[in-house]
């Protein structure tokens, strides 16, 4: 009986793990939207299905290769859209700067339904970057300081109302301290957290534990100090754990103090692979499933992959994109210049 017990436990041990142990080795590419847009601002819904902004005013869904396609105007200004975000039958996109106009859409499960201004900011400073939301009522985005703290708007009423945030309520940022509209991955939420990561001057991470009523701010030993250098992308898998990347955008080769890693929620950070691996990158995303071991960055020089927290690194394409965004374990989308591309790790 002890034998045919021992078999038992040894067979559910055997079952109990839920980390995926297969590796990437290579990732399929296949184009599904092309156009003379610069595309940095993605929202999958599902594998056949994304909403993206970009420049020229255009704000699309891209329906199993059939584009959706609408031009925004604001009076007589093309926008440039570099930020999204879909919840619950609402799309959001936030263009980046002056106007910076944020607008709802409604949306059915198949097509838009209406378009709303919701907010509206002008100034010589304004710049949008990200833009996320917590859930479908409580929502935030991002941009470069126009006083001295970064602009932080909040909604808590499902996107109809947005509140920007008192620079007595934020850190105050470095002179020349800003963020970059590359990838709409400048915000990382989970739980009741948020993130949001500069560049420039410094390279730090602001945090809010309480859906950005507090912050406070920590620094990193990302590559800072230039105009094009600093943390360009983050992402938590829990609360504790977290990854940010970057580099130096003039330097795309150089790969020393570009990518960290946080296991105390942001407070402090130890830097990846350094020397090693791949350099400037604009997207970072934890691959789901793996338990915050796999991890994807691609940028503008290819796409890279690491099956170990960012210890290792596999260069799985040389094809360059901006943005990156997970449906599940295999499938993504990724955008770039030109075109939206669904990908798919093996």
């Amino acid at each position: 009986m002890r034998y045919f017990l021992l078999s038992i436990c040894i067979s559910l041990c055997m079952g109990c793990s839920t980390v995926d142990s297969k590796e990437f080795s290579r990732v399929d590419i296949e184009t599904v939207f092309e156009d003379s847009l610069s595309i940095r601002a993605i929202a999958p819904l599902d594998e056949h299905r994304v909403w993206f902004a970009a420049n020229s005013g255009r704000v699309g869904l891209i329906d199993s290769l059939t584009p959706k396609l609408a031009t925004i105007k604001y009076e007589d200004t093309l926008l440039n859209f570099r930020s999204i975000a879909a919840v619950r039958n609402t799309v959001f996109v936030l263009s980046v700067a002056t106007p910076a106009v944020l607008y709802k859409i409604g949306f059915d499960g198949r097509e838009a339904t209406n378009i709303e201004e919701v907010y509206l900011e002008r100034g010589p400073k304004v710049f949008y970057d990200a833009m996320a939301f917590w859930d479908s009522s409580e929502g935030i985005a991002m941009g470069d300081p126009t006083e001295n703290c970064l602009s932080v708007l909040i909604t808590r009423d499902g996107g109809n109302t947005w509140n920007k945030v008192p620079c007595s309520n934020l850190p105050e940022t470095a002179e020349g301290e800003a963020a970059f509209a590359a990838s709409n991955s400048n915000i990382a939420l989970f739980g009741d957290h948020a993130w949001i990561v500069s560049g420039g001057a410094r390279a730090r991470v602001f945090h809010s534990a309480d859906r950005g009523r507090t912050w406070e701010v920590f620094d990193t030993p990302i590559v800072q100090g230039k105009p094009m250098t600093g943390i360009y992308s983050v992402d938590f898998y829990d609360a504790s754990t977290g990854v940010i990347f970057g580099g130096n955008w003039d330097e795309k080769e150089y790969n020393e103090g570009n990518k960290a890693i946080t296991r105390d929620g942001g407070k402090t950070w130890t830097l990846l692979s350094n020397g090693s691996g791949p350099g400037y990158r604009s997207s970072v995303r934890f691959v789901p499933g793996t338990e915050g071991q796999g991890i994807v960055a691609l940028g503008s020089p290819g796409i890279s992959y690491s099956p170990d927290q960012g210890e290792s690194w596999v260069e799985l394409s040389k094809e360059g994109f901006f943005a990156l965004e997970f449906v599940n374990d295999t499938v993504a989308f990724a955008a770039g210049k030109n075109r939206i591309a669904r990908l798919l790790f093996k």
